[in-house]
């Protein structure tokens, strides 16, 4: 099967994935509301295209923090890459640093920091941290993270607790016996409490802000109040997201939060936005709205699912392709 679009990796994962993983990656909370408006607001935005603008050289470079990427697609932080393929993230880290893009590596991987780090060295890799019960392990964590030559570190805000899914419920959903949440291993057990802090506020940057010297990118903003509060409180980036749809269900799609939060933040921070984005021309609508860079995460998985590196690579290139070609023919 020649594999032409986004779509067509989908297809592949849901049709070779175990039920269990399929139904863990696509699962979104409740009625799956946002989930599916995160795609949908997408299609309703329209091009004002220009014609007769000379096109024949094209720069889709450019900088997040300082840092240059390939073209302005990352790969967002998603948990359990070895539920896709079986050298989970550390693939996920090779296929980033071969397209020379960022990989944002999850608190919940199934690779230790460290193997990630190891397996392409010299990428562009942020981590993302959940802030636990067990404040210790966070800024064991923050400060394994940094050692290792991290270059940003990026607060997920929205899950105080996790969003429910039924999918995950109906189906007993736990990580098989030979998997781990490899970088929570020796600090403590996933139990039936869950981990996560549900106490953590905006004062929390400031404990962070004490442990590292990475720059510190908030993820899970969708309002201009939180964006000033992000910005008042020091963060150097802002990650327009609500998860995939996987925790609040009703909220709004994030391109159309992206407006709202890049007219509040006013160039002082940058903005970036993840959840719905299956095309180039959607990278080129969320860059026209403000958005420095967007993130993937399901797709990345779906790449994962077909051919581990090579096929993530596949997936980011096709996107890259289809980036090129709308903004040529948007002039």
């Amino acid at each position: 099967m020649a594999m032409v679009c986004l779509s067509d990796f989908e297809a592949y994962a849901k049709k070779y994935l175990p039920k269990i993983a399929w139904d863990y990656f696509a699962a979104g909370a409740d009625d799956c509301t946002t989930r599916d408006e995160n795609i949908l607001a997408y299609k309703r935005i329209r091009f004002r295209p220009r014609m007769l603008r000379d096109v024949s050289v094209m720069d889709i470079r450019t900088k997040i923090l300082g840092s240059e990427i390939s073209f302005p697609v990352g790969i967002a932080p998603t948990g359990f890459h070895q539920l896709a393929w079986p050298d989970g993230e550390k693939s996920t880290a090779r296929a980033a640093r071969a397209m020379n893009t960022c990989y944002i590596a999850s608190t919940y991987s199934t690779c230790t920091l460290e193997e990630i780090s190891a397996a392409a060295p010299g990428g562009l890799r942020w981590f993302q941290l959940y802030i636990h019960r067990n404040r210790a392990a966070s800024q064991q964590l923050v400060r394994r993270a940094e050692a290792l030559g991290f270059q940003g570190l990026v607060l997920t805000a929205d899950l105080p607790y996790t969003g429910k899914r039924r999918d995950d419920v109906r189906n007993g959903f736990r990580l098989p016996p030979h998997m781990k949440v490899k970088n929570l291993e020796r600090a403590f057990e996933v139990c039936k409490m869950s981990p996560l802090d549900p106490s953590v506020t905006w004062n929390d940057i400031y404990w962070l802000r004490s442990l590292t010297r990475l720059p510190i990118i908030i993820k899970g903003i969708l309002t201009r109040e939180d964006a000033e509060l992000a910005v008042r409180h020091g963060v150097q980036g802002i990650i327009v997201s609500n998860h995939g749809g996987r925790q609040l269900d009703e909220g709004p799609a994030t391109i159309d939060a992206l407006v709202e939060v890049v007219e509040a933040v006013r160039g002082r921070v940058e903005v970036y936005v993840d959840g719905g984005i299956r095309k180039g021309s959607d990278v080129l609508k969320a860059l026209a709205l403000g958005a420095k860079c967007v993130f993937i995460g399901r797709p990345a998985l779906w790449g994962l699912a077909y051919k581990g590196e090579e096929g993530l690579q596949d997936v980011l290139r096709i996107l890259q392709d289809e980036f090129r070609l709308s903004m040529a023919l948007a002039g």
